[in-house]
């Protein structure tokens, strides 16, 4: 992998993202997405699987739509808005401010983030009560919304996209070489979230 991999790569997610903003038919663009980054993950130069990881890879472990965990949602300000620097494994020491609060049923709320670097952009990281459970999520907390590597779910309206099937795992889930932002106190609930990508285990798929 070189720096014109990792480029092709963001280019490609951010090409897929783009096609999910523009379909109307939401499971169908979810299963897109799923397809699409199940061929990156398995062919891709840039692949955050090892590449041992890779001769058994038969896709990573989404669950099939469900339209109840999609909403939209105002972004409120924040009581006391924070900022926080995250120590990364390739960016060094990156950033991020806090833009406000998104209040989400059956979910809790969720501190919505500005990167504070060159380029901006929004995150919003989520860890769920299922972290780190047999069957469950990635123990370090999964990204929903990193809209600097393409993961952009767009607006309805004035209101932010928060579809809790996108929800996908950081490289630091496949290879522990990687050092990624992951989510503080503010982005932790106490609510299960069942869709999303799952946990990666090398050889299993749910």
């Amino acid at each position: 992998m070189d720096a014109f991999d990792i480029v092709d790569w963001r280019r490609r997610v951010f090409q897929i993202y783009a096609q999910v903003r523009a379909m109307s038919d939401r499971a169908a663009a979810h299963r897109l997405w799923c397809h699409t980054r199940d061929q990156l993950f398995r062919t891709h130069p840039a692949s955050p699987l090892l590449l041992i990881d890779r001769r058994s890879f038969s896709g990573l472990p989404v669950p099939a739509y469900d339209p109840t965990w999609r909403f939209q949602t105002d972004v409120k300000p924040a009581p006391s808005p924070r900022r926080i620097e995250l120590v990364t494994g390739t960016d060094g020491v990156v950033p991020f401010e806090q833009l406000g609060v998104a209040h989400i049923p059956r979910v809790g709320q969720l501190a919505v983030w500005r990167l504070a670097t060159y380029g901006g952009g929004l995150f919003v990281p989520v860890k769920d009560a299922s972290a780190a459970t047999r069957g469950g999520t990635y123990g370090g907390g999964r990204y929903l919304i990193d809209t600097a590597k393409g993961a952009d779910l767009g607006f309805d309206g004035t209101q932010l996209v928060l579809d809790f099937n996108f929800t996908y795992n950081p490289s630091c889930a496949y290879d522990p070489a990687w050092t990624c932002p992951l989510p503080q106190s503010d982005n932790a609930v106490n609510a299960e979230i069942p869709v999303g990508e799952r946990a990666h285990v090398p050889g299993e798929r749910s």
